[in-house]
């Protein structure tokens, strides 16, 4: 039997803990959820394949309806993301960085633009400790069309350098169509990727 989660009005991350939560405690291996908006869907899709779950998702009117079947087993850690533990001496550390500007420092807003394009342009330096980019509030704007520093997010990505950029976010500037890099993601994922980091830099 489809067990059916209701996640419409909800705001980030309330649809992914609710599927999270009843997936986990029911042991479910057939659900439906429904949500109003395309961050939303993406993120309950994302976290449900995360979970071994095949997906198809469907618009309904103003409403998008996830349905989702599990395929193998349960993994064994189901609340977070498939990244290696906290490394040893001998292993680089996992930085994330969280960005939430399209400029950087305050006084004068052309400096701050040029700041941060020196910034993103410049964080390669960090080599292989450069774990996660995140970008939030005005931050998302720098992945979409137009931005000054998209081919070196797409090249960044492309190394595989993860970036993750806020569903929310996104969807409040009207921007889920203009983004061309990145990952689209929830605060859960977010506030996560913090526990797993060794070092969390915020600009």
């Amino acid at each position: 039997m489809t067990k059916t989660l209701d996640a419409r009005g909800l705001a980030c991350p309330a649809p992914v803990l609710m599927t999270k939560d009843a997936v986990e405690k029911d042991n479910l291996n057939v659900v439906a959820v429904l949500v109003d908006n395309e961050a939303a869907k993406e993120n309950v899709s994302r976290f449900l394949g995360s979970q071994h779950f095949s997906i198809t998702a469907s618009k309904e009117g103003n409403d998008y309806k996830i349905s989702a079947h599990r395929q193998g087993d349960v993994p064994e850690a189901a609340s977070e993301p498939e990244d290696s533990p906290k490394p040893s001496a001998d292993q680089n550390q996992k930085i994330m960085v969280l960005v939430s500007t399209d400029r950087l420092g305050f006084g004068d807003d052309e400096l701050g633009r040029r700041l941060i394009i020196s910034f993103i342009k410049t964080i390669k330096e960090m080599g292989d400790e450069l774990w996660r980019l995140v970008l939030v509030n005005n931050g998302v704007k720098l992945t979409i069309d137009g931005s000054p520093v998209l081919e070196d997010l797409v090249a960044y990505e492309k190394k595989g350098l993860s970036i993750l950029v806020c569903g929310t976010c996104l969807s409040h500037f009207n921007l889920l169509e203009a983004k061309r890099v990145g990952e689209t993601t929830n605060m859960l994922d977010i506030v996560t990727a913090m526990q797993l980091a060794d070092k969390v830099i915020n600009i």
